[in-house]
């Protein structure tokens, strides 16, 4: 989808998220994929769930090569893949008793994180995976990617 979608992308105005004064550095659109904590190979401690861990963590993937294809030329997308949390919905009611409250999600609360995250999306960030309060998540085993309070991107590795 993303092919036929990213010549409508290409031509849009850059309201969305934060742009920097050099022209170099400007953004047309934003694509946000919607993926889980669960497709990171470096945060997975418990195994399981292949199916639905390794689809993903391919989209995880699909994200950063996207990232790297609309990021050339003078028409550049962001791409980032977004972790909404837990949300409190059908999908995931079996799992509930082992999500502490305070770390179920509404669905108007997640998207209001994802919103606040989307706001501030630059070309620094393309490529990136983030959890619903903003916080940059491995993709891969041995990432270091970090997002300190300013909201600067550091990584000493691949994500």
């Amino acid at each position: 989808m993303a092919k036929y979608f990213a010549p409508l992308l290409r031509k849009g105005t850059g309201a969305f998220g934060h742009q920097f004064a050099d022209q170099a550095k400007q953004h047309r659109a934003i694509l946000v994929n919607l993926t889980a904590k669960v497709g990171s190979i470096g945060d997975n401690a418990l195994g399981g769930w292949y199916s639905y861990r390794m689809s993903k963590a391919a989209l995880n993937m699909a994200t950063k090569n996207l990232s790297i294809e609309l990021g050339r030329g003078k028409t550049k997308v962001v791409c980032v893949s977004l972790h909404p949390g837990t949300v409190n919905t059908d999908l995931s009611k079996p799992y509930h008793r082992n999500v502490p409250k305070d770390k179920l999600f509404t669905p108007e609360y997640s998207v209001n994180c994802l919103m606040n995250i989307i706001e501030n999306l630059d070309m620094v960030k393309t490529g990136k995976f983030f959890a619903w309060d903003g916080s940059a998540l491995p993709c891969l085993k041995g990432d270091t990617t970090v997002q300190d309070r300013s909201g600067q991107i550091k990584s000493n590795g691949d994500v």
